[in-house]
């Protein structure tokens, strides 16, 4: 079971989010703070295992907070929940677990409480070792510059000298030419199936190889797979767990 701490100066925000926690058959008990000096004086008593932090808060704000916190004996994993796009950077900098928006939806929480497990589980394991941080890429959306996580992309679309990387949430456009991607991201679980299209291998949800029409899907999307690069994406598909259907 894991103990969280909300922090945030709103109580509303403070009712709603501890409901949805409570959803969670993964969380155990739940602290809240009304302020950032609050919360430090609560977790001096009573150490938790996960933070949901407020930026906006007066006085010690969010990052205060979370810078304070990683000087604690027993740091717990961040998490930063928000109204607001414009504190990526900086949530990504403290090495942040998530970055949440309001209003927070129900199954976005569940994915931010399923990184704080995975978080946990480096730090528990009998060699310790600080937790490996997820491949974070920078992204313009709406003139407003924000950090998405490599292992939240889905596929990524050619469109000349750009490409476009498609999350669950949203589609980034980023100028960076495909052959770079594939490159880079090789070792990541991403294989290049079109001129047009790069998948990542952990997204297929199915896979039609058989005819004349070869495709894959991918969170909701069919892509097509070329001949040409038929065979590459059979190799790596017999040395993951995925089961090729024709």
């Amino acid at each position: 079971m894991i103990s969280v701490l909300i922090a945030d100066d709103e109580q509303p925000a403070i009712d709603e989010l501890a409901f949805l926690l409570r959803q969670d058959p993964r969380i155990g008990v739940i602290h809240v703070a009304a302020s950032g000096s609050e919360a430090i004086r609560l977790l001096t008593r009573e150490p938790v295992d996960a933070a949901f932090l407020d930026i906006h808060m007066p006085g010690l704000n969010g990052f205060d907070l979370a810078r304070a916190l990683q000087r604690f004996e027993q740091s717990p994993a961040l998490v930063f929940v928000t109204a607001d796009e414009e504190g990526a950077l900086e949530a990504f900098d403290l090495a942040a677990v998530d970055y949440l928006l309001k209003p927070v939806r129900a199954e976005r929480l569940q994915r931010s409480v399923g990184r704080i497990v995975e978080a946990m589980k480096s730090t528990s394991a009998a060699e310790p070792a600080p937790p490996r941080q997820p491949e974070m890429i920078a992204v313009t959306l709406g003139g407003t510059t924000r950090m998405i996580r490599r292992d939240d992309v889905r596929y990524v679309q050619a469109q000349g000298d750009y490409a476009r990387l498609h999350t669950e949430e949203a589609s980034y456009l980023v100028r960076v030419p495909m052959a770079d991607l594939e490159r880079q991201w090789a070792d990541a679980g991403f294989v290049r199936i079109h001129r047009s299209y790069l998948i990542a291998l952990g997204h297929v949800s199915r896979v039609r190889l058989g005819g004349d029409h070869a495709s894959v899907t991918v969170g909701g999307a069919e892509l097509p797979v070329s001949r040409r690069l038929l065979p590459g994406l059979r190799e790596r598909l017999e040395s993951t767990t995925l089961r090729v259907r024709p």
